[in-house]
């Protein structure tokens, strides 16, 4: 059912394609790329998904992989939770849904943020709630030009999770990051490039090579004052991450079980925007 397979594509022992669920990722020249491979979805996680993430980062603590990048097949990073196995997973207790997979992809940011190499997030598409959590974990951000935004969790009745609450304010501030949470504004590329929410925007054909660019030198790079200087950046600013991870889980938890959310919920598979009744 996990369908893990490992291929030598290229005959050599530098170029390597793995498979596990809905992710891909191949190993070459100490650069591992990490796509998550569910293209008709736009990349929304679930939980095949989510094993597949976890066994990826986890197969990059190896002593080749230098430098990690994480994208997205076809036209999305990543839409966000996949809500039509959160309708059908437990529909007499929501909660269930986010509790199950909220610790998948809580495992997914320790992995990301406790890797000793740096990860580049590169942004090809649309990254939503837990899409726009998984770029945000990562140490670098590069986006195609027609990529946008959006914190999509309270628009659904929920709080946000994946560290959101964690890594976007510590990259936006307090004033940005209370806008999206409160107004939920779609922020569209150059918004991102000015807020800092990305580093560099360039054309949908140029991300790639501009990605692997980044990649190349990172690989070539010091790789232990690397690990240690993003050890010292985790204590620093997100000193906390794990227990505030947590804690957005178990405010999910509470949402999951609001009318609001069940709104929310409805109104997004009904394409309809929600009326929220605070209740």
């Amino acid at each position: 059912m996990h369908n893990f397979s490992n291929t030598n594509t290229n005959g050599s022992k530098k170029g390597f394609i793995m498979e596990k669920n809905s992710v891909k990722w191949t190993k070459e020249n100490g650069i591992c790329t990490i796509t998550m491979n569910s293209p008709d979805t736009m990349n929304a996680l679930d939980f095949e998904m989510a094993e597949g993430l976890i066994t990826a980062f986890e197969d990059c603590n190896d002593s080749e992989t230098r430098a990690v990048v994480l994208t997205g097949e076809g036209k999305g990073f990543c839409a966000g939770g996949r809500l039509t196995t959160a309708r059908d997973y437990h529909p007499e207790d929501p909660s269930i849904f986010f509790r199950d997979l909220c610790k998948d992809l809580n495992c997914i940011i320790m992995e990301i943020r406790r890797l000793q190499k740096p990860v580049i997030a590169s942004i090809n598409g649309p990254a939503a709630g837990a899409g726009m959590s998984l770029s945000a974990a990562c140490d670098l951000r590069i986006a195609s030009d027609s990529v946008v935004f959006k914190q999509a969790y309270t628009s659904l009745g929920v709080n946000p999770d994946g560290g959101w609450t964690s890594t976007v304010p510590t990259l936006l501030g307090f004033g940005k990051a209370s806008e999206l949470l409160y107004l939920d504004p779609i922020v569209k590329g150059e918004e991102a490039l000015k807020y800092g929410l990305i580093h560099k925007l360039v054309p949908p054909e140029e991300l790639k090579t501009a990605t692997m660019k980044w990649a190349k030198k990172i690989a070539g790079g010091a790789t232990i004052a690397f690990a240690q200087s993003k050890a010292l950046v985790n204590k620093t600013l997100m000193p906390n991450l794990e227990v505030q991870l947590e804690q957005e889980r178990r405010g999910l938890l509470v949402c999951a079980k609001t009318k609001d959310y069940s709104e929310g919920l409805k109104g997004f598979l009904e394409k309809r925007k929600p009326e929220f009744n605070g209740k």
